[in-house]
């Protein structure tokens, strides 16, 4: 009797929390139809969605040894939510990366390069930071450099790291000090001429950047951006340490870091539409790069992308870390692409001097 009470109780549990996990799924798989400034909190949902996958397909397993039956809830809604698995996992598998590239292709690098500011506290590696930064962009052979996050002043020339063998450049200075002889913000550099360029600028901080590069008798477009961070600091990273704790404490970090959160989604939410607009007014095929600061499964990432291919989902394999702290699932740094352009290869480089990892790809205009 009560081995069969046991028995009948744990399935129900297995049961209602395999149910709100099908309910959570399915909500998150509305996220790119929910813009953040209108309800930030579904962003939160995007962030778990591989964990929420993860965690069906274990269900699915143990439904088939257990009760197949049951197994049809957890298929069923995966099934409907089939766009979120696809951005999450790349499966087209993960070739050698060939540092020769086709006569016909380009080769561009996007990096979100923390400001010159490296990874290491030694004060003698810091200054060392610049010069392995450029060198290590350099070595892969680029000819379109999009970079985030970068800075310039008149005393650290960084734009002259990169002139010699890329002559043009559109830079966004979105921040500046010093009266002007310190500027932040992203930058396009090219080895090809730059015909035209521009900047649409957001309500709040950063800014979109395009540039019309022309190689041979073609005319293409290639954005960057820097979309909204957290902006997180060390004591938001000691917070979220916090959290795992339960005392007081732990409800005093979690109200500090929800409200950095609300600020960026909303944000975030403004300049996704900004971005898509400048997106559908490109004249020519466009590529767009940048630190987006979301997840595949985010409003930012579908409505930026749209119709555009992600050079990653084409050419790698695996969920596609480019964020180095917090999880291990912030795939958040991008490299998209109209349907004229052909990923030929994709490689994800971490040279330990950012927290983000560099992205490098070798594209051909389709004729």
């Amino acid at each position: 009797m009560a081995k069969g009470w046991f028995r009948r109780t744990t399935k129900k549990f297995f049961i209602v929390i395999n149910a709100l996990l099908v309910l959570f799924f399915l909500l998150a798989a509305l996220s790119p139809y929910i813009n953040p400034d209108d309800f930030w909190l579904h962003g939160l949902l995007a962030l778990t969605t591989p964990y929420l996958i993860i965690s069906l397909i274990l269900f699915v397993l143990f439904w088939l040894i257990t009760k197949p039956i049951w197994s049809l809830m957890p298929i069923v809604a995966l099934l409907i939510g089939w766009q979120q698995i696809a951005v999450v996992f790349a499966w087209t598998g993960n070739s050698i990366f060939t540092k020769r590239k086709a006569e016909n292709h380009f080769r561009i690098v996007n990096w979100n390069i923390q400001s010159f500011n490296g990874l290491s506290k030694n004060a003698l590696a810091k200054k060392m930071v610049r010069d392995e930064v450029a060198t290590s962009i350099l070595k892969t052979h680029p000819d379109i450099i999009c970079l985030q996050e970068f800075n310039n002043a008149a005393a650290e020339n960084n734009i002259s790291l990169f002139s010699r063998t890329h002559p043009y450049h559109y830079f966004s200075k979105d921040y500046q000090r010093n009266d002007g002889t310190y500027q932040a913000g992203c930058i396009i550099f090219s080895k090809y001429p730059m015909i035209d360029s521009g900047r649409v600028v957001f309500p709040s901080e950063e800014s979109l950047i395009y540039a019309d590069i022309l190689k041979g008798s073609d005319t293409m477009r290639i954005f960057t951006t820097h979309l909204q961070s957290f902006k997180f600091k060390k004591k938001d990273y000691a917070d979220i340490e916090k959290i795992k704790e339960t005392d007081e404490s732990s409800f005093s970090a979690s109200l500090s870091l929800m409200r950095k959160m609300k600020a960026a989604y909303q944000k975030r939410g403004v300049q996704t539409d900004l971005v898509s607009s400048a997106l559908e007014r490109s004249p020519y095929p466009s590529i767009i790069t940048g630190d987006f600061n979301d997840v595949p499964n985010s409003y930012t990432y579908f409505n930026i992308k749209g119709a555009k291919n992600d050079a990653f989902l084409q050419r790698s394999f695996g969920l596609g870390r480019t964020f180095i702290s917090i999880a291990p699932t912030l795939r958040i740094d991008y490299i998209l692409l109209d349907n004229q352009f052909e990923v030929k290869q994709f490689d994800m480089v971490d040279e330990a001097l950012s927290d983000h990892i560099m992205l490098v790809a070798d594209i051909r205009l389709k004729k």
